[in-house]
């Protein structure tokens, strides 16, 4: 075992795995501590956010940053990416109107052009002339009079198997079909474990709790951090607290004081009747936090659905949403959410939830009331640095020398923040100067296809969800 390491990573979530990568890339030397026996255990994600489509209240540069981001990592990780449409609607409860989403994604289309153009390689999301498509109620009878597809190959073929179930009458026109895709949590942390355990750079430590971090930068000692597990201190150069919404415990212990706030979601799995083709996942969109808040619906495979509902009583909590106080800078849950992070979930509630998540969805998709609970619900907190809770677009700081905090809000910026962190520690001369990054990792290329199946589906079954949950909806040859 080497004595010292030139980075030092806690937190083996999608940021601190990403970060790895990116330096294995590099030949960097580093170590990763992850306290569960696999990597990416945290909030879930199952669409790439590129385009912000399910924040319809954030800025329109948040909106290409979060396109960007998800667009580079899709190229990284495309194995993990279900290439299908999203359905986004408004109700006619809602006061929001479609001409707000249209001139945004008018918007997204000139910037999706826009990066085409600086890298073919870019067209992720199909042509950026397809991005999306906008359906006037005569467009939507017309539709709704078509013959079902088993596998959609156009847009008005998603829109069609999309109105054999949707009370469009409940909704305002235009309705959108945009190239939102999928993103796979299993399959995303399959090709990230494969590839960590194939680099000889990186030394990955699962099951491994890191219990306290000591400073040393005024030793001369040749390293600046000792990081002390159960059994053994393991020496860095460089520190990434990639911890995601416990980077507050390592800060405080190192007198960093910054605001944060952190928030508990879930989703759930649920179980529904087999239909005839393949449908989009849908959205309504309705004001957070309220009983008409957003329903979000997200096909897998083998009939499972996953359900978002940002009403207080299915994905949001009452307290699930807190912030860091003058006493101590790792905000804390109540007891009734950290029973559920330590310790798992009441099956009462699980059951209480999903139907609540399955009667949200049946306002507009009627036949969805047959739908049962399909499995235990997705979980977990995630951060928001700063004290703004609308915040979508988190990246990284440099609270002192030699220490960075990733503060990724959602999963497509871990890129970003990796390459910044990197940028960082080549200004503090700990590695050499490196070529410009590219958008391409030979670690994460080698792995393959198959491995990814049969690890996803692993991963899958270990936390006790379906397996089907591990497969794309269209699967890739």
């Amino acid at each position: 075992m080497k004595n010292i390491h030139d980075v030092g990573i806690i937190g083996g979530g999608i940021s601190g795995v990403v970060i790895a990568l990116e330096l294995a890339k590099h030949k960097v030397d580093s170590i990763l501590f992850e306290q569960e026996k696999s990597v990416v255990n945290g909030p879930p994600f199952c669409h790439l956010h590129a385009g912000g489509n399910l924040y319809p209240d954030i800025s329109i540069d948040q909106c290409k940053v979060l396109m960007k981001q998800s667009i580079d990592m899709a190229r990284l990780f495309p194995h993990s990416i279900d290439e299908r449409p999203t359905f986004i609607s408004i109700p006619k409860s809602e006061t929001y109107e479609p001409y707000i989403i249209a001139q945004r994604l008018e918007d997204l289309v000139s910037y999706y052009k826009r990066l085409v153009t600086q890298d073919p390689l870019n067209e992720i999301l199909g042509p950026p002339e397809h991005y999306y498509k906008a359906y006037s109620q005569a467009d939507i009878l017309a539709l709704a009079e078509k013959p079902t597809v088993k596998r959609p190959a156009t847009t008005d073929e998603w829109m069609t198997n999309t109105l054999k179930l949707v009370d469009h009458t409940k909704l305002k026109t235009p309705v959108f079909m945009v190239q939102e895709y999928g993103w796979n949590l299993f399959r995303f942390g399959a090709q990230a474990q494969l590839a960590l355990n194939k680099t000889e750079n990186c030394s990955l430590n699962t099951n491994t709790n890191v219990k306290k971090i000591k400073d040393v930068r005024d030793k001369n000692l040749g390293y600046n951090w000792e990081i002390q597990t159960k059994d053994t201190t393991y020496n860095v150069k460089y520190l990434v607290n990639s911890c995601g919404f416990k980077t507050g415990i390592f800060d405080e212990s190192l007198a960093l004081n910054p605001e944060r706030l952190i928030e508990f979601k879930a989703a759930y799995i649920s179980k529904w009747q087999p239909i005839e083709g393949l449908i989009p996942e849908l959205i309504f969109h309705g004001k957070r936090g309220t009983p008409n808040g957003m329903a979000q619906l997200t096909p897998y495979c083998d009939d499972y659905y996953q359900i978002h509902g940002m009403t207080n009583d299915i994905t949001l909590f009452e307290q699930g949403l807190v912030r860091s106080k003058n006493n101590s800078k790792q905000p804390k849950f109540n007891e009734a959410i950290s029973k559920k992070l330590k310790q798992g979930w009441d099956i009462s509630e699980i059951k209480r939830r999903t139907e609540n998540g399955i009667a949200l969805v049946s306002k507009f998709v009627p036949t969805f009331k047959t739908a049962t609970v399909g499995g235990p619900p997705l979980y977990g907190a995630q951060q928001i640095p700063g004290d703004d809770p609308n915040l979508r677009v988190g990246e990284v700081s440099f609270p002192c020398k030699s220490y960075a905090r990733s503060e990724i809000i959602k999963a497509s910026s871990a890129l970003t923040v990796a390459h910044q962190i990197i940028e960082k520690i080549q200004e503090e001369g700990i590695i050499p100067e490196m070529l410009k990054d590219d958008q391409h990792n030979d670690i994460l290329s080698c792995i393959s296809k198959t491995e990814i199946d049969e690890l996803a589906e692993t991963l899958a079954v270990q936390r006790g969800y379906p397996k089907a949950l591990s497969r794309l909806v269209i699967d890739k040859d």
